[in-house]
């Protein structure tokens, strides 16, 4: 019972209590995050283009930080895999004692009696020393093996850093034109509901005082709310485009920048073949190169389930002292040589090779798979392209329409021909239409991109003259140059 409590006593002893985090140190830790997300970043310098915004994605972007401080990691991990192929080496140093002799005697196993009066051949008190290098060739090869499947790992992550700056780059270029189309028409949209909100008080004036049909000043009132509801809605719609490309390219929320315009409306142009295309992106898409990586790791597993299979050749050295004087030696060296093998492996060997072979076919049918996946991807990204161009058209067609509608009523109203209503609901009426063009545009840049990053294209080369951001925004600039006049050219991945 002693002993028992005793233990219970030690156990509590032993108890790992943790303390809550401080608000202090969550405000701290508030501060130092601030700083560091946006710290070292190269400042606006004017109005903000398409590739420089996707230029600041891709550097200062915190997604795409991180992929590459994986990297790095996998880079380390690969590091350290490679020096478990060394040998083991044990070196130890001390210093051995004792309170009394250590002596022994000898007893005769025919009679009993002592043969040997009590003797020592150890001091009481030593100095020590053991330097000693031990070499499993099995383990070499087993480890060998394990440094390559790292080194697939590695590239495994690269393959995901790549995916990471296609989805950015998408994601900037749809942001882009969204916010570019707020930036254009959310003035225009505050200014036709300030004309509204005024048509509104004149209205209730005209009705407190009974001056008209009542019904009709009724109605037209109704008509105005109807105009403010739809111009909320397209308000709504716009206002937190540029909100979600400063998170993007990893700009303070809240900070002030302007878009370059471009109002040509140019409609690219698709000049490479459907046939090429699939081709390029069953050989470079990110996914399925990783497959590729995962396949070989497989294989490996296989080749590392068969050395363990056989005897091991354990190689051993060594370096010993002893400060004992009884010693006639008090520094050696030995060395040796021995054969290990583990029998057991040899029984479970051939489940653990079935094991990796089937993971090698489970590799094959994912890959098999997702090559289906990447092809389907290609294709609605192109007949995204067909379908967003045609809409384009149609929107661009509609706004010069209403365009001209609303230059007639502007006409008539301005000759006291026509009420304010009714050109209040045609200017309204152009800015839906120049609204769903400029929408209609941006699908339309983005599925044209999208095309491209089915294929698995990459926007930037494998080296960059510099990582300042006007040399990466001329980068993508000229890949995507490139691309729109059909050169896809050869991927350097």
């Amino acid at each position: 019972m002693l002993g028992i409590s005793v233990l219970a006593l030690a156990i509590s002893g032993c108890a790992v209590n943790t303390q809550p985090i401080d608000r202090l140190a969550s405000e701290q830790r508030a501060k130092s995050d601030l700083q560091i997300m946006f710290k070292d970043q190269e400042p606006l310098s004017g109005p903000l283009t398409l590739h420089t915004a996707m230029a600041r994605a891709v550097k200062y972007n915190l997604e795409a930080r991180l992929k590459v401080m994986e990297e790095a990691m996998a880079y380390r991990q690969m590091d350290l895999a490679r020096l478990d192929m060394l040998p083991r080496m044990a070196l130890q140093a001390g210093y051995a004692g004792r309170s009394n002799v250590s002596a022994s005697s000898s007893r005769s196993i025919l009679t009993g009696n002592q043969s040997l009066e009590p003797s020592t051949s150890q001091d009481r008190n030593r100095e020590i020393g053991d330097l000693t290098m031990v070499w499993n060739v099995l383990d070499f090869g087993v480890s060998y093996v394990s440094a390559k499947q790292q080194a697939d790992q590695r590239l495994i992550i690269k393959e995901r850093r790549r995916k990471v700056v296609h989805t950015i780059i998408q994601d900037v270029r749809s942001a882009y034109w969204r916010a570019l189309t707020a930036e254009r028409l959310l003035k225009r949209i505050d200014t036709l509901m300030a004309r509204v909100q005024s048509a509104q008080d004149n209205s209730r004036q005209m009705g407190q005082e009974r001056v008209g049909d009542v019904v009709q000043t009724l109605g037209y009132q109704r008509a105005l709310i109807e105009a403010t509801r739809q111009l909320k809605e397209q308000r709504r719609a716009l206002s937190l485009a540029k909100t979600e490309l400063a998170t993007l390219i990893n700009l303070p929320l809240g900070s002030d920048f302007s878009l370059t315009d471009d109002s040509s409306y140019r409609v690219p142009e698709l000049k490479v073949d459907l046939g090429r295309l699939e081709q390029e992106a069953l050989t470079s898409r990110p996914e399925l190169r990783e497959q590729d990586y995962q396949a070989r790791i497989s294989a490996a597993e296989t080749r590392k389930a068969m050395l363990r299979m056989l005897p091991g050749l354990e190689l051993n050295a060594g370096a010993h002292y002893d400060s004992n004087s009884f010693l006639s030696n008090q520094s050696w060296a030995d060395y040796g040589a021995k054969i290990t093998w583990n029998l057991f492996e040899v029984l479970k060997a051939p489940a653990a090779i079935n094991l990796a072979k089937t993971g090698e076919q489970v590799a094959a049918a994912r890959r098999q798979a997702m090559s289906i996946a990447v092809l389907a991807q290609l294709h609605v990204a192109n007949a995204n392209y067909h379908e967003a161009r045609q809409r384009f058209q149609t929107s661009q067609e509609l706004a010069g329409i209403d365009e001209q509608i609303v230059e007639q009523l502007r006409n008539r109203y301005q000759a006291d021909g026509l009420g304010e209503l009714a050109l209040i609901q045609g200017e309204l009426n152009v800015l839906h239409a120049e609204l769903e063009r400029d929408l209609a545009y941006a699908d339309l840049r983005n599925a044209y991109g999208q095309i491209f990053a089915s294929a698995g294209l990459d926007p930037l080369p494998s080296e960059l003259p510099s990582g300042r951001l006007n040399d990466i925004a001329s980068a993508l600039a000229g890949s995507e140059a490139r691309w729109q006049e059909g050169d896809i050219g050869r991927q350097s991945l």
